[in-house]
């Protein structure tokens, strides 16, 4: 492709001819000789296919096509510079913090490996990670006390003022003990869950209204018993030691389920299925450092085959 062909030096060249209007004065500027520009100054016309310069009694002059091109090649070029510029500023060690909310279900599953690219880069950056509701995360993230929330995409009206990226989408899962007596039985009687405790996350939380519908489309919302957290450390203990159903984002379990300590109850749960994110204040640009860690995560979620 064309703009795979035209390189850094083409352009400097070019620019530096049309800011002098002289070859000889741009090769000064640039510490190279008059025919080494020419060479690049022919090339880049060759690429292109049109004349960018003509000679005249002034000096060098752009043509209609050079005015054109002078427009992109000088975005280009600052682009370039601004993009080396913040390289430079992230490698600051030990000045940069960020404030990150993380929710549940990327906790175990995404974070670490983004965490750890983003610390074999030895940048010095310093990560506080923050766990809580996402209601309360997204507030804490739109005036300024958190620099990003990744996790499930909030309601529409906790979303104002904030831009969410999507990376993956995720759903519900019933999860139980290996040893739990419907992991055991041949088909599942949906009615019997009802006769179990329920741990669930609490209302304030993303997934709380589609595990509600969930729940009242198979006429399981009223089980025996009912436990409301967010505390995903809770939740795995919980269940591991009693007979609880636990209704949790499946990246929360992955881990456990992919090892068979934990055992997914055989519920269609689709439609519970929901956007995971990363979730910044509209009106600010990310920091080359945040940015950095976008990346990471992005990153995280395709080498866990998410995205």
């Amino acid at each position: 492709m064309l703009e795979n062909r035209i390189k850094y030096r083409h352009l400097q060249c070019f620019l530096e001819v049309a800011r002098q209007g002289s070859v000889g004065r741009a090769a000064d500027m640039l510490a190279l000789t008059q025919p080494a520009v020419s060479k690049k100054l022919k090339e880049l016309e060759e690429m292109l296919g049109v004349r960018l310069l003509e000679r005249s009694k002034k000096g060098v002059e752009l043509t209609q096509f050079g005015e054109v091109f002078l427009k992109y090649a000088s975005a280009s070029v600052a682009a370039l510079r601004e993009g080396a510029d913040s390289i430079a500023q992230a490698r600051q060690k030990g000045k940069t913090r960020l404030s990150v909310g993380v929710l549940p279900t990327v906790a175990t599953s995404i974070m670490p490996h983004a965490v750890k690219s983003l610390y074999d880069s030895d940048l010095g950056v310093t990560l506080n990670l923050v766990s809580g509701p996402n209601s309360q995360l997204l507030n804490q993230l739109r005036v300024g006390a958190l620099d990003l929330v990744v996790g499930r995409l909030g309601a529409v009206d906790l979303m104002s003022g904030l831009a969410f990226q999507y990376l993956f989408s995720e759903r519900v899962a019933f999860v139980v003990r290996n040893r739990h007596p419907l992991a055991r039985d041949g088909a599942l009687n949906i009615a019997a869950i009802s006769d179990y405790t329920m741990l669930r996350p609490s209302p304030e939380s993303a997934v709380a209204p589609a595990i509600e519908r969930l729940l009242l489309a198979l006429g399981t919302a009223t089980p025996k018993d009912s436990v409301e957290t967010i505390s995903d450390s809770f939740g795995k203990e919980y269940i591991r030691q009693t007979d609880a159903i636990w209704l949790i984002s499946r990246g929360v379990v992955a881990h456990e389920l992919s090892t068979g300590e934990f055992v997914e109850l055989p519920i269609d749960t689709v439609d519970t299925q929901g956007p995971v994110g990363l979730t910044t204040r509209a009106d600010a640009t990310p920091t080359p450092m945040l940015q950095l860690l976008m990346n990471a995560i992005r990153e995280a979620a395709d080498h866990h085959g998410m995205s």
